[in-house]
């Protein structure tokens, strides 16, 4: 018997629904939904291990996959099975983590797992829209101790109309695409691209996506009624101990402070603030360690955060000295590297990103090959990020997921920014060499000046700088180009990048609750102050993109050809392009229009001459000479009866010249007229009706010898009139004769 389900429905104001349903799947689960829009289907289950992990932190697990047969596709690879998570996936899954982790109690270290699965999907919903909805009503259904539901939406703008969770084909016609996470009365998290979107609109899209929110926490309280809230779980809280916190902040505070004003470098307030904590371990005794000195080190980050926190909204000073608007001093270098098709230095305070370019053919796009979402990426960006760039020696484990958040968000900052016509593949390679704050930030900017080094014509020079929010509720202070310790001791970190005329992409996340829009929109005002100034300072670096590719870069061509002529291009097995590649020292590369079916060939290299004999090799392929014109021919081979000539601006392109055409006189050998190798002119004439090929004429363009006649034409009609009167009255003889002796022979 299918067991009793409870079902709530939002309502998108369009159409679409979107329902969220319990009671049915996953029942061991501690929480378990699917949310249903369209064909589109997520389970989504969580579960909270009852006693703590040893750790001093929540290891909260959010997965999100999707199932290749929800789109009845089959998995790739050798083995047709989901595997590792694809960097689609784990984009999903970091904005899930980055809304739900701070609801968790501070002191509740259980092991929790949030597993979301696409099980259905309808090629109009995007499934990852619907992704924090299932997790929230998941774990609202749940006995896990979180603060309050939450959800997630896509808002995109078509036509100057905001729309809620997009379709595809809508989102590709956008100019904007934003992920907004949030609670009932606070905006947590915000992710996004733009087409150079000013403030006022981007807040704008978050009200918008604030308001479908709303709506949709509204339903998860509804479906828990409907269920029955269960009583929160007990858990053993972290051990407090006022006596030694009072203790701490005695000995401690004064000091953290005059560090924190001291205006020095990461690695002398590093050894400073390591020097106060020794000393206060100091004064306990090796056994009083033993009891409290867990409690001592937790407090000591309590209190050296609150007194750098002080030492901004009292005085408005900074870690390294700098008042609240100013950015860390910037140099920037362009062709650094001297093999790479582009490169660039930018370095900001202690942080440092060396950023390469390479330039490529269709054949090395980033392919895409989710459930959700198929294609192809001809501009993409990779993010590394090594131990050394913070001064640690640590395992190397692949890339981080860290690292893919952080690549994509500058991916997304530059690519609306590179030309849609761009003929290469553009692969930007960012390496982190030092950190201390916002080296994706770094990223973007060393990516624009590499991009435009490289040649590519980018449109306008991108620049993205991180920004801080310090609040004790009463008064607040909006930092400008955080530092690494100002982003974890802060309230907000926020990225904005952008060119001259607006914002191309954001990532904010906020950690306190009821951040007002008037102080959004100051973070963003004072964003754009300190974008220009560093968009200057590139600006300074490289003005504008160099006209060419360097010499040693591949050069990029593209021309078409008739689809009936790609087969001959290519030749049986790819015996004539690979030939052609070799002997031209080139990568070619034949793509189909999808509308036009024309073969759109991409010819590179580094050597003009290779590339042009490519384009002589296409021209003559689709070389069509013009009846009645002349053209310059040489003799390639000679035969008996006449010599093969090819035009000599179509190479390749063969025609038989008949010894008849050869001169006005009779030819009786071809080589008394003409010889392998010789060039002269020939008149064409069409395919003649008689032989039904192509017909060229060298006599045809030579003066006639004196006293030369025509011959007449033949009378094709002549032999036809004469027989019309041949006496046939004895055919019936004939024939009887025939028989006749047929049978005689038969007796025989």
């Amino acid at each position: 018997m299918i067991p009793k389900t409870y079902k709530e429905v939002i309502d998108l104001g369009d159409g679409r629904e979107i329902s969220i349903e319990t009671g049915k799947l996953a029942k061991q689960a501690h929480g378990s939904v699917v949310v249903q829009s369209g064909e589109t289907m997520l389970l989504c289950t969580v579960v909270s291990n009852y006693e703590a992990a040893n750790v001093d932190f929540l290891p909260l697990t959010v997965d999100y996959r999707e199932k290749f047969a929800a789109a009845g596709r089959y998995p790739g690879g050798f083995f047709k099975r989901e595997a590792r998570p694809s960097t689609e996936e784990i984009l999903v899954m970091r904005i899930v983590d980055r809304v739900l982790r701070p609801l968790f109690p501070k002191d509740y270290h259980a092991e929790t797992q949030v597993m979301i699965q696409l099980m259905s999907l309808d090629k109009d919903v995007m499934p990852d829209a619907l992704a924090g909805l299932a997790a929230s009503a998941a774990i609202q259904l749940s006995d896990i101790p979180f603060e309050t539901p939450i959800s997630e939406v896509r808002v995109a703008r078509l036509n100057g109309e905001f729309i809620i969770n997009p379709s595809l084909s809508q989102l590709e016609q956008s100019d904007i695409d934003m992920v907004i996470g949030a609670s009932e009365d606070s905006v947590m998290m915000v992710e996004g691209e733009m087409s150079e979107i000013s403030e006022d609109e981007m807040v704008e899209a978050i009200k918008v996506a604030h308001e479908a929110i709303k709506v949709q926490i509204e339903a998860q309280k509804r479906l828990v009624a409907q269920v029955g809230k269960k009583e929160t779980r007990e858990y053993e809280p972290e051990a407090e101990d006022e006596a030694v916190l009072e203790k701490v902040k005695a000995f401690a505070y004064d000091k953290c402070y005059e560090i924190a004003k001291a205006a020095s470098s990461k690695k002398d307030r590093s050894a400073a603030f390591s020097e106060v904590k020794d000393a206060l371990k100091a004064e306990y005794t090796e056994e009083e360690l033993e009891e409290v000195g867990g409690l001592v080190s937790k407090y000591f980050s309590k209190i050296q955060k609150e007194a750098v926190r002080n030492l901004v909204l009292e005085e408005g000073i900074r870690l390294d000295g700098r008042k609240t608007t100013e950015v860390r001093p910037i140099w920037c270098e362009v062709d650094y590297l001297p093999s790479t098709h582009g490169s660039s230095i930018f370095t900001r305070g202690e942080t440092q990103a060396l950023a390469t370019v390479t330039l490529g053919t269709s054949r090395e796009a980033n392919m895409i090959d989710n459930p959700s979402l198929e294609g192809e990426e001809r501009f993409y960006l990779h993010y590394n990020f090594p131990p050394f760039s913070t001064g640690e020696a640590r395992p190397l484990r692949g890339t981080s997921r860290r690292e893919i958040g952080h690549g994509n968000l500058a991916q997304r900052a530059l690519k609306r920014m590179v030309p849609e016509d761009c003929p290469y593949t553009v692969r930007v390679v960012s390496e982190v060499l030092e950190s201390n704050g916002s080296s994706s930030m770094a990223t973007v900017c060393a990516g624009t000046m590499a991009i435009m080094d490289a040649g590519v014509q980018m449109k306008k020079p991108v620049s993205g700088i991180a920004m801080g929010l310090i609040s004790d509720g009463e008064r607040y202070a909006v930092l400008s180009d955080i530092l690494g310790d100002e982003d974890h001791l802060g309230d907000m970190d926020f990225k904005v990048t952008g060119t001259e005329d607006g914002i191309t992409a954001c990532q904010m996340d906020i950690k306190i609750k009821g951040l007002s829009y008037e102080i959004l929109v100051n973070a963003l005002n004072q964003a754009k102050e300190g974008r220009m100034h560093i968009l200057g300072k590139l600006i300074d670096t490289i003005a504008t993109p160099n006209t060419d590719v360097k010499a040693h870069a591949p050069k990029m061509v593209t021309a078409k050809l008739p689809n009936d002529l790609i087969g001959a291009f290519i030749g049986p097995g790819g015996k004539v392009i690979q030939e052609l590649q070799k002997e031209t020292g080139t990568t070619i590369v034949i793509n189909e229009d999808p509308v036009t079916e024309e073969g759109i060939v991409e010819i590179l290299g580094t050597d003009q001459a290779g590339i042009d004999a490519v384009l002589a090799k296409i021209d003559s392929l689709t070389f069509k000479p013009e009846v009645g014109s002349i053209y310059e021919v040489k003799v390639i081979k000679m035969l008996d009866f006449g010599a093969v000539v090819e035009y000599t601006e179509a190479p390749g392109n063969e025609v038989l010249l008949h010894v008849s055409e050869l001169a006005w006189e009779r030819t009786e050998n071809v080589s008394d007229v003409v010889n392998m190798g010789d060039v002269f002119d020939v008149k064409y004439f069409g395919i003649d009706p008689r032989t039904r090929k192509e017909k060229v004429s060298r006599k045809a363009i030579l003066p006639k010898p004196e006293g030369w006649e025509d011959r007449p034409k033949r009378d094709n009609n002549r032999n036809r009139d004469n027989n019309r009167g041949r006496d046939n009255r004895n055919r019936g003889n004939n024939r009887r004769d025939d028989r006749n002796r047929r049978d005689n022979n038969k007796e025989d």
